[in-house]
């Protein structure tokens, strides 16, 4: 059994999901904003998600973390090590709920879960999939340094593959 870390940025914590954190990331999954990760999701599929995220520390010890404020505590989204049926590879993800977006938080918060990804939890790969419609995660995926490798299995088979490492 793994322990769920807490981790810390200049600006945000990134701490284990709590179920006050469900109705907001609920919200986001039956949006259209979801649309990049296969949504709009029912109420029972987006369940399903959030719940995901938490077991993934059980079974591979990595899974979601809630992103909030370190000022204020308000939650702002997840950042994410994915991993399943789904999923070839470990996947660094981010969502973040739409007041949180152009402030640099998903950049923040990727960027710590990446090293502690790579340097604590020693995962020797980790990778992004991407729709292609989705500039602004590309945009970000490439930020992080991650490059774009065509030969990774996708998820989906229109998705793109940023390799982190």
């Amino acid at each position: 059994m793994f322990d769920i870390p807490t981790l810390r940025s200049e600006r945000l914590v990134m701490r284990p999901p709590r179920y006050d954190d469900w109705p907001e990331f609920r919200d986001l999954m039956q949006s259209e904003r979801s649309e990049f990760m296969g949504g709009p999701f029912s109420t029972i599929h987006a369940w399903g998600d959030f719940c995901h995220g938490i077991a993934l520390w059980e079974m591979f010890g990595f899974g979601s973390l809630s992103v909030e404020l370190a000022t204020t505590k308000q939650c702002v989204g997840r950042v994410e090590i994915n991993f399943g049926p789904r999923c070839p590879e470990p996947e660094l993800g981010w969502q973040l709920f739409e007041f949180a977006e152009g402030k640099g938080y998903a950049f923040e918060a990727a960027t710590e879960m990446r090293r502690w990804a790579l340097e604590v939890r020693e995962l020797d790969r980790l990778v992004s999939y991407i729709d292609p419609r989705n500039s602004r995660s590309a945009k970000l995926a490439k930020r992080l340094g991650a490059r774009l490798d065509d030969t990774a299995e996708k998820q989906d088979p229109g998705d793109l593959v940023y390799r982190h490492i």
